[in-house]
């Protein structure tokens, strides 16, 4: 076959059925597994006719048309899975191969896979769908190196023994420890990733930098496996001050399960559903915005985030109005993204104790201009804006999450306009009455946009810790 690639996908093929080969091509595999005496049957599908012409000729040439059956389909669409023990998938995107698998109906088949392009995204797509026993080699071929995944599906009934990968796990793969040209492969995707790194650093959007330049480093150098807890808190008490919250909230470190941690979990708020993710990807702190206890608890039931942090030994950390109110917080990110987009010739706070922040546009902005921008920095498909406001704005007050009460702050002190969160129906009539623009941007959007710059604090400092922004970190509600 002199296929190195192809090889490699031939040598998982367990022999214990019939194999199915997506996307045969010029059916070398399917010949080739024959020939071995690896199987005794094989359906070599492709989705084109031109290919499956070539294939049918190799196949007959090698007098092999009573062993290899060959169909046109679109992935696994007109493949019939009975007895088939093995499906090999080669030579395509690892987003192709995840569309192709989601159409099909299967379990207990093993899965070879040679993504050409994303494999991060196969990997994940594999460990989310029951298919723990994972395997990788890479095998360098003409110069490039490749890698093939080897899935077995298997069955996990209790919550606490299924996996979810991370992003670095995902970009690192399935490797065994001895495998030098997986060791090679971890190596140029490091370099790719440095590379990459200082592209972003040198346009300007140094967060992704940052994390780019982090992943490079725990390829390289591998994931620290403890973190003291308390070095991580008293990090962020010199960042964010704890000293600085409002006497009514509830910062700190709330959940104390463990002394160490593995890896951390970021949040706005600690939901059973982030609890849930933490508990698979095996990470055992998170740190959020909003206090996972906020208000007296007069009881816990199996239900409530509290129990089920401390009965999976994950600790808490909750930074609320201190990020807030801190520079480089909350208040601080919105503003820097603004000025990424305007010019400004000051910014001030908005408040004596320093929550939310006061804009002078160097010029005024029509507030749809404003408000196409706005949508923009929180990722918002629709900005509610009250109805008799100023339609231009030279300055331009901002409070994070839900900033309603600040409005007649905001007038005394000239602002034009209010950008905040969860505005009440009594602000909307003070605003109307008072001619103030308000621009409610939605709790979550104005808030959760705080986690990004709040990872790339903590991958410079613990560039080899697993730092997440949990993806089941998401606005509470949905709109119909």
């Amino acid at each position: 076959m002199n296929n190195k690639r192809l090889e490699m996908c031939a040598e998982f093929v367990s022999g214990k059925g019939i194999v199915c080969d997506v996307g045969t091509d010029h059916a070398y595999l399917a010949i080739e597994l024959i020939k071995s005496g690896k199987c005794s049957k094989v359906i070599a599908s492709d989705i084109n006719e031109k290919p499956l012409e070539s294939a049918k000729k190799n196949v007959a040439d090698a007098g092999l048309s009573d062993k290899i059956d060959l169909v046109l389909s679109d992935g696994l669409e007109n493949i019939n899975l009975d007895g088939v023990s093995d499906i090999v998938i080669a030579g395509m995107g690892g987003e192709t191969i995840v569309h192709v698998l989601e159409s099909a109906d299967f379990v207990d088949i093993r899965l070879i896979l040679q993504p050409m392009t994303k494999p991060e995204i196969l990997r994940k797509w594999l460990c989310e769908n029951g298919f723990y026993k994972l395997s990788e080699k890479a095998v360098e071929d003409g110069g490039k190196i490749y890698t093939v995944i080897c899935a077995d599906y298997e069955s996990i009934e209790h919550e606490s023994n299924m996996s979810e990968l991370t992003e670095i796990e995902s970009i690192s793969g399935f490797f065994a420890y001895d495998d030098e040209t997986g060791k090679k492969y971890c190596q140029q995707k490091a370099e790719s990733l440095a590379k990459a790194s200082e592209s972003l650093r040198k346009s300007g959007r140094i967060n992704e930098a940052v994390h780019y330049s982090a992943l490079s480093r725990k390829l390289v150098e591998g994931i620290e496996s403890k973190s003291s807890i308390r070095e991580i808190y008293n990090f962020l008490d010199e960042k964010y001050p704890f000293s600085l919250q409002e006497q009514w909230d509830n910062s700190g470190l709330l959940v104390n399960s463990f002394s160490t941690c593995s890896g951390i979990l970021l949040a706005l708020d600690i939901t059973n559903e982030v609890i849930t993710e933490a508990i698979h990807k095996e990470t055992d702190l998170i740190i959020s915005h909003h206090p996972v206890i906020f208000h007296p608890l007069k009881k816990i039931d199996f239900m409530n985030p509290v129990y089920r942090l401390i009965q999976h030994n994950i600790s808490a950390i909750c930074m609320h109005t201190n990020l807030d109110i801190a520079e480089g917080g909350t208040n601080t990110t919105i503003v820097k993204k603004i000025t990424e987009k305007f010019a400004v010739t000051s910014t001030a706070p908005l408040e004596d104790s320093g929550l939310g922040c006061i804009i002078e546009f160097a010029s005024p902005h029509d507030i749809d201009e404003l408000a196409h921008i706005f949508k923009e920095i929180f990722s918002i498909d629709r900005i509610r804006v009250s109805r008799y406001g100023k339609r231009i704005i030279s300055r331009l007050a901002i409070c994070s999450g839900s900033g309603g009460s600040l409005l007649n702050l905001a007038d005394k002190k000239d602002c034009d306009a209010l950008l905040t969160g969860d505005v009440k129906h009594d602000v909307w009539i003070d605003a109307n009455n008072s001619y103030m623009t308000v621009f409610d941007c939605g709790h979550f959007h104005t808030e959760n946009i705080v986690l990004w710059e709040l990872r790339r604090v903590l991958e410079e400092k613990f560039p080899l810790l697993d730092i997440e922004i949990a993806e089941s970190s998401a606005d509470p509600c949905i709109y119909l």
